[in-house]
Order: C-alpha cells, then structure tokens, then sequence
C-alpha cells in the first residue's frame, strides 16, 4: 500500500549558531527549540504521517531544516548541494534515509547549488527560486532529473527572502499564497491569493484540506479557515529565528510503497 511518510531530523544541539541572512541574529533557546521539534513531528503523525528521523549532525547547526537537503519528485530524490558550503555535509545522512526508503536516488553536482527550500511543487510544475542559494547551474541539474520524469520545472527570482518558500507555498487546489511584501513577482503564479502574515505564507499540506501552519500567523489562519481549510497550528518560534517555516523542518514523500 502506498504510504505517507516524512523526514525529519532532530535539532543539533549547536542550533543557535545557525545561519541568518536576511534578517537580525537573536538568540535561540536550543531546550524551547526542541521541544518545538516534537510538537511539529507529532503534529505530523497524529495527521496520519510516518515519521522517518534522519541519523543526527550534532556538528551542523543548521541540520533540523532537513528540507533544504533532498528534492523529491514521485518516488526520484535529488540530494542537493546547498549553497552555504557549511551544510553540505548534512546531507550523507539524508542520502542514507532516502536509500533506504527504496527512492531512486540523483544529485546535484558542483558548480550547481541548490537548496529544497528553494522548490516548490505544484501538481507537476515545479517552482525554483534562483536566488541567494541557488544557481543556474543547479536549476538546470534538477530540470535533468526531473523533466524526463513529466515534470514541468520553472525558474523564478527570489531577492526579498532566504528561498522560494520563505516567501511562497502552495493550497491543495494550487492556489499560490504569499505575503505581499516577500514575494518578488505574484504574477508569475497562475493563482495567487495575498496572506496578512509573513509566516502565514508557509503550509504544508497535511491531507484532507489540513494545514499545517506556523501558530504566529493567526490572521492567515483564520483566513484559511474561512475559505474551508482546516490549519493544524505549532509554534515554531525558535526556528523562525532562524528563517525557518515549518516546510523546512521535513521532507514529505507522498505514494511511497511500504
């Protein structure tokens, strides 16, 4: 039978060192980060998901956005290359997980880069941001693997966010969401619905119209809710810190065979 699962990977007890970009360093409570961690994966498995703890990188501070690190497209994974030389080692482990899992598996090799933060998958159009993490050269690597597969992969600019979805993701009908100020060009999206909230841009599609969403974006929430959704709601605090959503914090693999 097919089966829901998802990666995640337990917070490195360096956490607080983690990158930021483009927004102010503060400081991180590493013991409120984890617990955070275990109310997302929880949240995940009380909706019906099988979670899959990639093996821990106490030395990557960055290592709980375990997203950025592998691309899935059915049951084809792509592990990436990230644009910050200081993550590239998070992914051997993931590579690891995925392979076990049954996924075939590809890569991104130098000079590309890319980071899964920056891929956004809509039915089979696949977003990439080109942006801070992510080159051409990488876009062009994962439209290889991907193409041949009946993928449509599509380039756009990221400049105001960290990666493509720090600014956009995706409702179950497609429509693109995005909070106004973060998103470089809406107009690129077939579909584009404007969120009162920064954080209200980011879900991750539980099933069953469920949301999983960011607690600090109550107004999206709501929003959503109107329109028929259902958002499941954790606080991510500590992460966000960080630039992190809560895409960033797992990899779903959808129709995978037990």
């Amino acid at each position: 039978m097919p089966s829901q699962k998802a990666l995640v990977r337990r917070p490195s007890p360096r956490l607080a060192e983690g990158l930021v970009t483009h927004i102010e360093r503060e400081q991180v409570d590493v013991e409120l980060a984890l617990r955070q961690w275990e109310e997302y994966v929880e949240a995940l498995r009380t909706h019906g998901w099988e979670t899959v703890e990639v093996e821990e990188a106490d030395d990557c501070p960055d290592s709980v956005f375990v997203e950025d690190t592998v691309v899935m497209f059915r049951n084809v994974a792509v592990i990436t290359r990230p644009g910050a030389e200081s993550r590239r080692a998070e992914t051997a482990g993931v590579e690891e997980a995925v392979a076990r899992l049954g996924c075939s598996v590809n890569w991104v090799w130098e000079p590309g880069t890319l980071d899964g933060g920056d891929v956004l998958k809509v039915g089979d159009t696949i977003y990439v941001g080109r942006g801070g993490r992510t080159n051409a050269a990488g876009v062009q690597q994962l439209r290889a693997a991907f193409e041949p597969l009946g993928a449509r992969v599509v380039a756009v600019p990221v400049s105001k966010v960290l990666h493509l979805k720090s600014a956009v993701t995706a409702l179950p009908d497609g429509t693109v969401i995005g909070h106004i100020p973060k998103v470089d060009t809406p107009s690129l999206y077939p579909r584009f619905l404007p969120v009162p909230e920064e954080s209200g841009g980011h879900v991750v599609l539980l099933g069953g119209g469920k949301l999983l969403m960011a607690a600090s974006a109550p107004k999206t929430a709501e929003l959503l809710g109107d329109l028929g959704f259902e958002p499941v709601l954790v606080d991510i605090g500590e992460f966000e810190k960080l630039e992190g959503c809560v895409t960033c914090l797992s990899v779903r693999l959808r129709g995978l065979y037990a």
